[in-house]
């Protein structure tokens, strides 16, 4: 390409200074770049699409206003399994003689707080940059908002926008965020949320939670250990989701280490005064506390993303088809936390697989595999879906209930098995306490549902996940043979059991 000549006229060279100028974004002004893929969110779920998209042969540019890794890297996954592992190592000392002997004093909280913070990268997200820029995925940092068909407007921190245009598609993975309860006063007492929870620097005296679910009696667990004088307010059983005896073991061993626990209790009023907060339940008792955590759900992250573009409010959660396509939208995908199918980061690490690679198979001409179980859907959300609870003792689950196999017309039956009768977990710690339940489909004779709760059950949890997602027959399960002696000799007890069982749920 020749070089451009310039005129000498001054009013030329100021105008054409002017429109470079435009044309680069300086000064508040606007330039567009192109791209296959406009991804919104640079947490894990969004990292994935790209990623996937790109080795799809696509091009792809990632919007992220605030840290790239999301909340599970600094808010949430990996900072509150840091702040529960060292409790967690310390009963298991103490559960074993000849080391619990060895053991002395108690948690060193400082020491558990610096470790929390080096999961974190103390909130510095320049490692995950670089993986960005390795993966050859570009990073714009700003607030994204949709303002036209297969286009987002970006605005940075200093005003400055910049328009991104979508050949093929935009994804929108911002996940979700903590949602206050409409509780009287609760807003105006200054509450924790979950972000304030794990990113703590000191461990107030006294910490009232509302709301018994997955980051309530993590957290309570967590900050027992840590020494506060926990309360949790739960309007019904704890993890509410899970079988009850998961729940109602975490109850008994949260009051066993010192928290109160009340439970089928709701929360009429919070008010804060100089030395704390007072909480009034609908019982009609007062709890104090120093601090207060609503661990009262979440909500979808789409605050100012310009949904009224495809007729959509701005907050709400995005409904989308198994391939993670926004209903309606044929450009737009709501993948992760933000379409409310399942939130949690493995599962919104998999809906990224799917959308990523879909993306680029509609774009490429490619066959799409969105039936069952295919290469472009996450059919595992629907009745397939591995939780753990990094309570004390742990919760683990994979599939469905025995009443919710029961409420999908499944006729199933279920067994329980105690964990510790078998030999690998007593060696694991004396006295081991745990319960297993398996709820099998009797038709099929497949499992579709397994729980465990006790001491390090999530390392069992993905034997049960293959088990109920590859619809494993109980007859090829009793030849896959557990290692003795280890805990997955469960299975064996279970399998037995069943055998020998009449319906118990």
């Amino acid at each position: 390409m020749a070089r451009r000549r310039y005129s000498c006229d001054w009013g030329v060279i100021v105008f054409e200074a002017w429109l470079c100028a435009l044309r680069s974004g300086h000064n508040g002004a606007m330039k567009t770049s192109e791209y296959d893929l406009i991804v919104i969110g640079a947490g894990s779920t969004g990292e994935n699409v790209a990623d996937r998209a790109v080795q799809g042969g696509l091009s792809a540019i990632i919007v992220e206003e605030d840290l790239v890794g999301g909340d599970c890297s600094y808010w949430a996954c990996m900072p509150s399994k840091a702040l529960l592992r060292s409790g967690q190592a310390l009963r298991a000392a103490l559960a074993v003689p000849g080391a619990s002997e060895a053991v002395t004093g108690t948690l060193d909280v400082a020491a558990v707080l610096e470790r929390r913070t080096t999961f974190t990268s103390n909130w510095d997200d320049s490692a995950q940059v670089e993986w960005l820029e390795g993966a050859s995925i570009p990073l714009v940092r700003g607030h994204a908002r949709l303002t036209g068909e297969k286009e987002v407007t970006v605005t940075d921190a200093d005003g400055r926008t910049q328009v991104l245009r979508a050949n093929h598609a935009v994804a929108i993975a911002t996940g979700s965020e903590p949602k206050i309860a409409d509780i009287s006063g609760l807003r105006d007492a200054d509450p924790w949320t979950s972000r304030d929870a794990t990113s703590v620097e000191e461990v107030p005296e006294s910490l009232a939670i509302i709301g018994g679910g997955v980051v309530g009696t993590e957290m309570a667990t967590a900050f027992t250990d840590l020494g506060a004088k926990v309360t949790i307010i739960s309007r019904g059983p704890l993890l509410g989701g899970m079988e009850d005896f998961a729940g109602d073991a975490v109850a008994d061993a949260l009051r066993d280490r010192g928290a109160t626990v009340l439970l089928n209790t709701g929360t009429e009023s919070v008010s804060r005064d100089g030395t704390g907060v007072s909480i009034r339940t609908d019982s009609g008792e007062t709890v104090h506390a120093t601090k207060v955590l609503a661990a009262t759900g979440r909500k979808a992250r789409t605050d100012g993303l310009g949904l009224d573009i495809v007729g959509l409010s701005d907050s709400d959660w995005l409904e989308v088809d198994d391939t993670m396509r926004v209903k309606g939208v044929d450009w737009l995908y709501g993948v992760g936390d933000v379409n409310n199918r399942v939130l949690l980061t493995h599962q919104g690490k998999y809906q990224a697989r799917a959308a990523g690679d879909v993306i680029a198979a509609r774009a490429t001409g490619q066959a799409v595999q969105d039936f069952p179980w295919g290469a472009h859907v996450a059919t595992a959300d629907h009745a397939s879906v591995p939780q753990v609870v990094f309570s004390s003792p742990e919760a683990a689950s994979v599939g469905l209930t025995a009443a919710s196999a029961k409420d999908a017309g499944l006729n199933v039956r279920s067994v329980d098995v105690e964990i510790g009768s078998e030999a690998g977990a007593a060696i694991q710690r004396d006295g081991y306490e745990g319960k297993a339940r398996m709820v099998v489909d009797e038709d099929r004779q497949v499992v579709v549902g397994m729980t465990f709760v006790g001491p390090e059950v999530s390392e069992l949890l993905h034997a049960a996940t293959i088990a109920v997602v590859g619809e494993v027959p109980l007859s090829r399960l009793w030849h896959a043979v557990p290692s003795y002696p280890t805990m997955s000799e469960i299975w064996l007890g279970l399998l037995s059991a069943f055998g020998r069982s009449s319906a118990i749920s």
